[in-house]
């Protein structure tokens, strides 16, 4: 099969539409519909319905679908594996970040990485996770990263992870600020500015409260950690950010516990890069890798 029908169904499959296949490869519609066709004519049956406005698979077309990854994975292995054996690290390197890495750790990475490796230019996007694990199973990266999901699927791979302590917070006018060991119950009686209930953070928030037959109060959610510590900074409510965003416009709870855990670090998520099973790092993407976890102190897994 030609790789590049291949990669043309495929792209169609992702976006969802022949003109945004078309405008991702390059290509025209006419010219993506054909190479749609070739493969099609060489299977000998039809891949994708369009008799829709939307795009659907055939039941062809999904039996398909997990094959063509597989071969177009091993057609980039392969290419890993032929480059030139003095490791060369140049070309092309796509990476996603969180918001809340791209601002705190990203940019050690990227000056240390930029200067040691300046033949290699990088393309950043910047998600939320959840949207940055759907990327990545499309192949539009070669890294992303996140924060771990404990529901992560199978098919990736973590490269590198270091835990992120967080902490409760208030504001420093906020009425919790002035107890001296405010605990669960006292923070039950405030609003809470929490990312969204898909995050990892709320989850494990939302046991504490629920495991102490407590009531939470989330108000005004947002993933965008920045915009909660401003919002929790002028005392609308109290909040749980990782301690190195921790600064003079918030106070530590320190008194806050949940049971078999360091006072002040109740909640601790862990962040990582990811990349997809079965598919082999760059030597860029290596390398950015290697800088990782020696910035952040962490041996690589997996």
């Amino acid at each position: 099969m030609d790789s590049n029908a291949l990669k043309a169904f495929l792209t169609i499959v992702d976006q969802g539409s022949f003109s945004e296949a078309a405008e991702q490869l390059h290509l025209t519609q006419p010219a993506i519909s054909k190479r749609l066709a070739a493969l099609e004519n060489q299977l000998g049956t039809t891949l994708v319905d369009r008799s829709h406005r939307q795009i659907r698979l055939t039941e062809s077309g999904s039996r398909l679908l997990p094959h063509a990854r597989m071969i177009l994975d091993e057609i980039h292995n392969a290419r890993i594996a032929l480059s030139p054996g003095s490791g060369l690290i140049e070309g092309e390197l796509h990476i996603i970040a969180s918001h809340h890495i791209g601002l705190h750790h990203l940019p050690k990475w990227l000056r240390r990485f930029k200067r040691e490796y300046p033949q290699v230019t990088i393309n950043l996007q910047f998600m939320e996770s959840d949207a940055a694990y759907e990327q990545m199973r499309k192949r539009n990266a070669d890294l992303a990263f996140v924060t771990l999901s404990d529901s992560m699927p199978p098919n990736f791979r973590v490269f590198a992870q270091w835990p992120d302590p967080m902490a409760f917070v208030v504001g420093t006018d906020h009425p919790l600020a002035s107890l001296p060991t405010p605990k669960l119950a006292d923070l039950a009686k405030h609003p809470a500015l929490l990312p969204d209930t898909s995050t990892s953070t709320y989850r494990v928030v939302s046991r504490l409260f629920l495991e102490a037959n407590l009531p939470l109060q989330p108000q005004m959610p947002t993933n965008y950690l920045e915009t909660l510590k401003m919002m929790t900074s002028v005392g609308l409510g109290w909040s749980v950010l990782p301690l190195r965003m921790v600064d003079d416009s918030l106070k530590v709870l320190e008194g806050v516990l949940a049971k078999g855990t360091e006072a002040g670090h109740p909640v601790t998520r862990v962040l990582g890069g990811i990349g997809l099973t079965g598919r082999q790092p760059s030597n860029a993407a290596k390398a950015l890798l290697a800088i990782v976890q020696e910035e952040e102190g962490n041996q690589s897994k997996g």
